[in-house]
């Protein structure tokens, strides 16, 4: 019989639909099986349902020829709304069940992979025998991995994996495990580690920051501890992975529990990838297996792999996969002696890791990327310990770059350094990952046995091969690799280089965003603009020493800076871990200074020279915001006395008061003290927040300028930041996060101590 005659009128319950295989399976049904239906298992999403997810599926351009959605739902698709973790009971009248969905990750959270590919398996299971009726059993398909024997050599049989692995006490271990990792992530030794590693790189930006930054960190540290414990698992038992362990534990099960009831099939695809045919050549959804590497070797950035040149790629196509499904779902074997087959080609076409590299590396030489280096990077296929050696020195490199730009003086060049390193660190981790992961597939030495494939394959009816057939013999992997897997991925990639060579000659033809007026009766826009390092090179460091050294004779100077050389080493050290107590101890050296003197000076000598100093770029943007009608404010830890010369240009400043008191004469004297706290890290977008709230402002529609990484909670508490001449660690986030970065205080490339004129007057 044909295929179509086989499945007509029969009722098939898919899971994984939304998922690589589902869909591709649901798609031809729908297609070329007009008189089979579908029951779809959906797990609905917080404001979609799931019969929202199947109509927006059913929009995809592979399902046009099919017919409108909405009419599909009525009369070919029932969605059947749950999750594998709690199954609903299935609808009558089923065939067959085709169970496609699973954790595909190769590094899955140890709890995810069990509660996916075991658990979910058995609550389908229970759903498919409770359904099933002795005149009309359930066929039960379910979908599994070639690679689900594990670590073995030579040929593989289709035939169940000998091992003597408990599947219930793997599945209470695996959960208990990930439930003691998560406890052991709070152990007070364990928090102390993430708060330390926190206040080291985000002390200055505030508490909650840190706190945030600690959080994360131990998140972090969960997920991976978690993969970790997977891992090691599955390969002291001899597997892989946690992913190919999981699904050996749910096909045993399958085994158990389901052959002896319901006809149960078990299908083992390799590798999937991309469409020879249907629904179109080069269809895939989503990075697969191959999909990092090629894409990494195109742009230049895999100058090696660990993987050994003879070793097989095993690979099949996703039609082929869907073809050897449809016609396996038609096939029910006997009760209790389920069937098995390998839908694989290393046995009969293989390719290996050098053929495929070649092909790639030909694809690339005809057809680069615009980021792609002028030769393509050669693989000499050295062996796993060289490359690893490789990879360590990489890691070193970068540890060492990436300290070194910690403490170099911020400038373009150290920006465009931290861009290269950055760059060569993601290679590194890039090399890594993928060479943690893949090493037991690139160095396999395996052959999966596909007869039984073949005669399924050779039990189609002769006219059915064409379009249903799955002996991948017939690919010409030259072909499929050259001309149609590897335009198909890397055709997504081609059109962002576009868009992104766009967007960036847009930029730099346009310059500065344009600012829109704030229309009559909107929201005030507010624009906050930091200080030093922002609209001006230099510290609060340098214009505390011209202020105050104004006001001493020549030897007073000399030993006011020299006092302030000494203090520089402790003061730095205390701003990296709180800025407020840096500022308050430079302060302190205000006490005894005759304000009204002071004054006079800022705005007699001080002003003219200070205003030269501030960027022209900076003011044309102040004067920007100001036409359009935003509200400026200045925000600054320095004195109020500094701000001064630019109070003219804001509506708000934002500052440190000076305390003072009566003097000799009726003067004002400081006492070195402050009127409260400094206005730095996490206070700033505190006190935004509060004035928005008071004002009535829109702070989604508003700006702020800052330029180190401890105002990075003011940039973030706006939706328009820019960071201005950044340091590494700012410069990074805006990077990462695509805000705009300026360079308004570039005249000034280092942030050092400069000898003030006074003092170097006060030696003549």
């Amino acid at each position: 019989m044909r295929l179509a005659e086989q499945l007509d009128g029969k009722r098939l319950l898919l899971t994984g639909v939304t998922g690589f295989i589902g869909e591709a399976l649901l798609q031809r049904v729908l297609v070329d099986l007009p008189g089979t239906t579908v029951v779809a298992l959906v797990r609905p999403k917080p404001g979609q349902s799931g019969e929202d997810r199947m109509r927006s599926l059913l929009r995809k351009a592979i399902f046009t020829a099919a017919g409108d959605p909405d009419d599909l739902l009525k009369t070919r698709v029932e969605v059947l709304e749950g999750d594998l973790a709690d199954v609903p009971e299935l609808p009558g009248g089923l065939d067959a069940v085709v169970h496609c969905a699973g954790d595909v990750s190769f590094d899955p959270l140890v709890q995810d992979a069990f509660t996916t590919n075991v658990l979910g398996t058995k609550s389908l299971v229970d759903r498919v025998l409770a359904a099933t009726r002795p005149e009309r059993p359930v066929h039960y398909v379910h979908v599994s991995t070639a690679y689900v024997g594990g670590r073995r050599r030579g040929a593989v049989p289709e035939r169940a994996v000998d091992h003597e692995v408990d599947w219930r006490t793997e599945l209470q271990h695996g959960l208990r495990l990930a439930e003691r990792i998560e406890e052991d992530s709070r152990l007070d030794a364990q928090l102390r580690e993430f708060l330390r590693a926190a206040e080291r790189d985000h002390g200055r930006a505030g508490p909650l920051t840190v706190a945030a930054d600690a959080e994360r960190r131990r998140v972090e540290w969960v997920a991976e501890q978690q993969k970790a414990a997977g891992k090691e698992r599955a390969r002291t038992l001899g597997w892989t992975d946690c992913y190919t362990f999981t699904k050996a534990m749910g096909e045993r099960f399958v085994e158990e529990v389901a052959a002896p009831v319901v006809p149960t099939t078990i299908l083992r695809p390799s590798i999937v990838e991309s469409a020879l045919v249907h629904p179109h050549p080069g269809w895939i959804e989503g990075f697969k297996m191959a999909e990092p590497i090629i894409l990494a070797y195109g742009k230049g950035e895999l100058t090696e792999f660990p993987a050994a040149p003879d070793s097989v790629l095993d690979v099949v196509p996703i039609d082929h996969v869907v073809n050897a499904i449809l016609k396996a779902a038609a096939t029910p074997p006997p009760l209790s002696r389920p069937a098995y087959y390998h839908v694989s080609s290393g046995a009969r076409n293989p390719i290996t890791f050098r053929e495929l590299y070649e092909h790639v590396r030909a694809y690339f030489t005809e057809h680069p990327f615009d980021s792609s280096p002028e030769v393509m990077p050669t693989w000499q296929f050295p062996g796993q310990n060289k490359v690893e050696r490789k990879v360590r020195a990489g890691e070193l490199l970068t540890g060492v770059g990436n300290r070194a730009l910690a403490l170099a003086p911020r400038s373009e060049r150290v920006r465009a350094a931290s861009r290269k390193l950055d760059a060569a660190r993601r290679q590194v981790e890039f090399a890594r990952r993928y060479m943690d992961l893949y090493k037991a597939y690139t160095e396999a030495e395996l052959r999966f046995v596909d007869d039984n494939t073949l005669a399924l394959h050779r039990s189609l009816d002769p006219a059915d091969v064409e379009l249903w057939g799955f002996d991948t013999a017939v690919v010409d992997w030259k072909a499929y690799w050259r001309d149609t897997h590897c335009p198909s991925v890397t055709g997504q990639m081609r059109k962002y280089e576009e868009i992104r060579r766009r967007r960036k000659a847009a930029e730099a033809a346009s310059g500065p965003r344009e600012l829109r007026p704030v229309a009559e009766g909107a929201a005030p826009v507010l624009a906050v603009f930091d200080l030093a390092g922002t609209l001006l090179p230099g510290t609060v460091v340098d214009t505390y020493l011209t202020l105050r050294l104004s006001q001493l004779d020549a030897p007073a100077r000399v030993a006011e800076f020299a006092r302030v050389v000494r203090h520089l080493p402790g003061w730095i050290a205390a701003e990296r871990r709180d800025r407020g107590s840096f500022l308050r101890s430079l302060f302190r050296g205000y006490a005894g200074v005759d304000l009204d003197a002071l004054e006079a000076y800022v705005d007699d000598v001080f002003a003219p020279r200070f205003l030269q100093q501030v960027s022209s770029d900076a003011l044309r943007r102040i004067q920007a915001h100001r036409e359009a009608g935003h509200r400026t404010i200045l925000m600054t830890g320095d004195v109020r006395l500094v701000t001064r010369p630019l109070a003219g240009l804001f509506d708000e400043v934002v500052c440190t008061d000076l305390q003072e008191e009566a003097g000799p004469g009726g003067h004002r004297r400081a006492t070195g003290f402050l009127t409260s706290p400094p206005l730095v890290g996490e206070s700033r977008a505190a006190w935004l927040r509060r004035y928005a709230e008071v004002q009535g402002a829109d702070l989604s529609a508003s700006y702020a300028y800052a330029d180190s990484h401890p105002d990075l909670p003011l940039l973030r508490a706006v939706g328009n930041p820019t960071a201005v001449s950044p340091d590494v660690a700012l410069f990074r986030v805006a990077r990462g996060s695509r805000w705009p970065v300026a360079d308004w205080a570039a005249s000034s490339p280092a942030r050092r101590l400069r000898v003030p004129q006074q003092v170097l007057a006060g030696t003549d």
